[in-house]
């Protein structure tokens, strides 16, 4: 049983991938449950590479000894033969490529280079799918390389355009069209995925890139386009943890000590974070904005811009910081704040969607960003899945029975799930005018 309640696909034969820039895990997680065997796992920081190691021994084809072999390695220096550690892989063989490629070239927030930024690694993931020439592929970012769509469209036409001459099928794209008919068509291929829409209590929109090779025959590829059933929500996934945090002081204050009459307990805070995000599941889906992981160049890590914070604020979760575990807890820091109890790293884990039982490895901020900057896995997972069932047809019904499908090859015309957001102590909720293409405060946030 994979972490997400279904069944791992079995398959009579397996169905390998090789994945780069794999951060801590995250879409790595989601291939694993979705069926896909991880013949390497390329990733530079060390902290996540110690992670990967803390956690992949029980996956096929790794074990201990393989496990603790892995080593950072940068993806510019992938494939040469000197550096690489791990199995030959022939020309044609691997049935999927997949990679998060650097989120900053292309992010809202950022001074969005593209090509120009020298963290732009789309150049050395189509080398290496050049030389590995994989069934499909599959390249996460985030959603600012596709909105607004003229930013970064004949970019993306150039990608698409290398891909089709490697043997990939993309559908034709002129650049005579305008961008937002450009756009339109590449959704086939390239499309933003919303995390909320897959059992994830966030709002998380994804840009998600899936090419299949011309010599797969026989299926053709369907995007999900949502997971079937009630959608989670931040108050029923963090409930039972909240809970177990504030019970250590449930009848204590913010030193520790046995509260006297008219002091705030650990129970008050829970009630009051309970109701703050019941209402806010009441009031609207109840997700949280998107996760930030920012990088090693900063401060300590928190959850996120101004605008996300508020939002955090009417979940009844304080986004100034993140909490100390459980066993190292510092009460009045951690939980008796005005805003409500910060997050800990594991609860982090939970609103990205991570396994229970996934172990992070490093200080508590190495923690946090390598959550912060993850692939949420039950998106990974079904992707994943609408790709097996191209290679595997067979199982198609199987792997794609607990989610929506579309059909249309059209892609999404909604707008992102946004959170409600309300004044906080009198204070606008808008604190800057907003940009041409923000559609609310927390799409700002969710990048």
């Amino acid at each position: 049983m994979s972490a997400s309640g279904r069944e791992r696909p079995q398959f009579a034969r397996p169905l390998t991938s090789v994945e780069i820039c794999a951060g801590a895990g995250g879409q790595a997680v989601g291939l694993h449950n979705a069926g896909f065997e991880h013949l390497d796992l390329v990733e530079w920081d060390s902290h996540a590479v110690a992670t990967l190691r803390a956690n992949v021994a029980s996956w096929p084809g790794w074990g201990e000894g393989r496990a603790e072999e892995l080593k950072p390695r940068d993806v510019k220096e992938f494939l040469k033969q000197e550096v690489n550690a791990g199995p030959g892989i022939q020309k044609g063989d691997l049935d999927l490529l997949a990679g998060g490629v650097p989120c900053p070239p292309f992010s809202l927030a950022g001074k969005r280079l593209g090509k120009d930024d020298e963290r732009d690694l789309f150049p050395d993931a189509l080398r290496i799918i050049d030389e590995l020439r994989p069934r499909a592929v599959m390249i996460e970012n985030v959603r600012g390389i596709l909105e607004p769509p003229e930013v970064f469209i004949d970019y993306r036409r150039d990608i698409l355009g290398t891909l089709r001459r490697l043997g990939y099928v993309v559908p034709e794209i002129k650049e005579s069209w305008s961008a937002v008919e450009q756009d339109r068509v590449m959704r086939k291929v390239w499309r933003r995925m919303d995390a909320s829409n897959f059992g994830v209590p966030q709002l998380r929109p994804r840009a998600i890139l899936v090419v299949i090779h011309e010599s797969v025959t026989g299926a053709e590829f369907v995007w999900p386009s949502e997971l079937k059933g009630k959608r989670a929500t931040v108050v029923e996934e963090l409930a039972a943890s909240m809970e177990e945090r504030c019970r250590m002081y449930w009848n204590k204050n913010k030193h520790g000590e046995r509260a006297k009459p008219g002091e705030r307990t650990g129970e008050q805070v829970y009630l009051d974070w309970l109701r703050k995000a019941t209402e806010a599941a009441e009031l609207g889906p109840g997700v949280a904005p998107t996760l930030v992981g920012g990088s090693r160049k900063h401060g300590g890590a928190d959850l996120g811009p101004t605008r996300a914070k508020r939002a955090w604020a009417q979940l009844g979760v304080d986004g100034m910081g993140v909490a100390n575990e459980p066993d190292k807890c510092d009460p009045e820091r951690d939980l008796f704040r005005p805003s409500g109890p910060m997050l800990t790293v594991q609860q982090a884990a939970i609103i990205q969607g991570f396994p229970e039982d996934w172990k992070f490895q490093g200080r508590k901020t190495a923690q946090y960003r390598q959550v912060g900057n993850a692939f949420p896995p039950p998106v990974a997972e079904a992707v994943g899945r609408a790709i097996a069932a191209v290679l595997r047809p067979e199982h198609r019904d199987e792997l794609l029975r607990d989610y929506e499908l579309d059909t249309t090859g059209a892609g999404s015309e909604a707008p992102v799930t946004e959170q409600m957001v309300f004044p906080v102590s009198g204070t606008p909720a808008v604190d800057s005018p907003p940009a041409p293409h923000s559609r609310g405060d927390l799409v700002r946030a969710g990048f």
